[in-house]
């Protein structure tokens, strides 16, 4: 079974960036976390940062003019 929320940490590694990158992200409201209740640390669900690694890739495909099919992205 898929984990549900990933830390700020595991989400920067699936996103190659820096947790101060995520950080900043929330700010702008580029990618925004949520808040665990407890103890208020940063949490992202993980279909949104897949949804946000399919916008990036979409991006960079509508630039170099390639398409991609995405119906077998899991």
């Amino acid at each position: 079974m898929e984990k549900k929320y990933l830390t700020i940490q595991q989400a920067a590694e699936l996103l190659s960036v820096t947790p101060l990158t995520l950080r900043n992200w929330d700010r702008k409201g580029t990618l925004a976390a949520y808040r665990n209740p407890v103890n208020n640390y940063r949490v992202y669900r993980s279909d949104q940062i897949e949804l946000f690694l399919r916008k990036i890739e979409n991006s960079k495909n509508r630039r170099s003019g390639r398409k991609i099919d995405i119906s077998m992205a899991v």
